[in-house]
C-alpha cells in the first residue's frame, strides 16, 4: 500500500508540497482493525465487495488527478476478514503508461503470471477513482494540500470519499505521481477507460515492479 508520510522536503510559494519517495499513511493493524471492524458493523465504512486472497501491484511512469484525498479504510474478503488499507481516492484521474499484474501460484503448474498494460500513446482515463492499497511510492506534488483533516470532513475528493470520524486523513486540489509503484487489494471506478488495453497470460513469476 508502511508508516506515515514522510515530511515534506520542501515548499513552494504556490502552496504546493513536494515528497520523494511518498508513502501512504497507515497504523499499527491491531489497532486499525478493531476501530475499523467496529465502524463497518455501525455502517460508518462499507465494502463495494469481497476482495479475493492477492495483492496486485500497479505501476505508471505518471498519474495526474484533480480532486485529491486519502484515508484509513477496510476491505473484507470472502472469510470476512477485515483487512486494513488505506483508501486514495481521485475525482478525475489519467495514467501514463499503466501496468498491472498479479501473480498466481497453482499446484504443479507453478507460478501463472496475468499483465495487462495500456495508456502508452493515449493516457488511461478514470473518474471517482477508489484505490485500496498497502504501499504507494513515487515521486508526488500536490497543491493546496490539507494534511490532517478528520477523514468524515473529506471534501475534495470523489463524493463518496469520507472516512471514519476522528480519523487522519489527507486531501488536495490536485496530485501528479511520477514512478508511482502500489500494491493493492482492490481498484474500483465510475468510468475506467483504457486505451491501447493489453492482457497477456504467461508461466512464471512476471511483475510490473
Amino acid at each position: 500500500m508502511t508508516g506515515s508520510p514522510h515530511l515534506p522536503d520542501d515548499h513552494s510559494e504556490s502552496g504546493r508540497v513536494r515528497w520523494r519517495r511518498f508513502a501512504v499513511l497507515t497504523v499499527p493493524a491491531v489497532a486499525v482493525t478493531a476501530g475499523l471492524g467496529i465502524a463497518l458493523a455501525q455502517g460508518a465504512l462499507a465494502a463495494s465487495f469481497a476482495v479475493s486472497g492477492q495483492q496486485f501491484k500497479v505501476s505508471a511512469s505518471s498519474l495526474e488527478g484533480e480532486g485529491f484525498a486519502q484515508y484509513g479504510g477496510v476491505d473484507v474478503n470472502a472469510r470476512e476478514e477485515l483487512i486494513p488499507v488505506a483508501v486514495t481516492a481521485i475525482r478525475e484521474a489519467r495514467l501514463h503508461n499503466l501496468c498491472q499484474s498479479v501473480v498466481t501460484t497453482l499446484p504443479v503448474i507453478g507460478d501463472i503470471s496475468l499483465n495487462l498494460t495500456a495508456g502508452k500513446k493515449t493516457p488511461v482515463e478514470a473518474s471517482n477513482l477508489f484505490v485500496d492499497a498497502t504501499q504507494l511510492s513515487g515521486d508526488a506534488v500536490f497543491s493546496n494540500i490539507e494534511i490532517g483533516r478528520d477523514a468524515s470532513t473529506l471534501d475534495k475528493g470523489p463524493a463518496d470519499a469520507q472516512g471514519m470520524q476522528d480519523l487522519f486523513a489527507q486531501q488536495a486540489d490536485t496530485v501528479r505521481i511520477s514512478n508511482l509503484q502500489q500494491t493493492a487489494w482492490a481498484t474500483n471506478a465510475g468510468t475506467f477507460k483504457l486505451s491501447g488495453l493489453s492482457m497477456n497470460v504467461s508461466k512464471g513469476k512476471k511483475e510490473c515492479f
